[in-house]
């Protein structure tokens, strides 16, 4: 990780675990994501300037519709996507967490890259522990999110699926 991003993410990391952040983000972000990416083609993602960022689209699951929302992620190493849902902090899961649990089969676009994926449920406690340690060695202090939202936040593993007609 080059040491500017290193610098910035540790100077950013503590200012997310505000409450002035987990107040206003939830507000601005999505908005400025959107701006951005319509001004860049969707080559800039605001998260993605800090972190691993991808775009996740689900099947809605009370509507059946699309649904795509842009969420950090931490590679486990094998080829994969780890994703928490924080929903910075507040008390609910994001809608999101319910959409993959009712369907795990969803997409992701990682570096304007699109994947089809099955999102597994990670709930092991062992397994839980380790996941937290490596997504803090990208963004430290954010299992602080879990503790401060007062619930167990959900764990997702999303794991590429070969398509059809794929011999890899």
């Amino acid at each position: 990780m080059p040491l500017v991003q290193q610098t910035v993410r540790r100077i950013i990391a503590p200012l997310s675990r505000t409450r002035a952040f987990r107040a206003v983000g939830p507000k601005v972000l999505p908005p400025v994501e959107r701006a951005l990416q319509r001004f860049t083609g969707g080559r800039v993602q605001v998260s993605g300037l800090l972190v691993p960022s991808l775009v996740l689209r689900s099947t809605g699951a009370r509507t059946g519709e699309t649904r795509a929302i842009e969420l950090m992620y931490t590679p486990d190493g094998d080829g994969n996507a780890i994703v928490a849902g924080t929903n910075f902090a507040r008390g609910r899961h994001p809608g999101w967490t319910y959409n993959l649990l009712a369907d795990p089969s969803a997409e992701i676009t990682v570096r304007r890259r699109r994947l089809a994926v099955r999102a597994e449920q990670i709930v092991d406690p062992i397994e839980r522990e380790a996941t937290w340690q490596r997504i803090e060695q990208q963004w430290p202090g954010y299992r602080g999110y879990e503790r401060d939202s007062g619930r167990v936040v959900r764990l997702f593993r999303l794991r590429p699926v070969r398509s059809q007609g794929s011999d890899a």
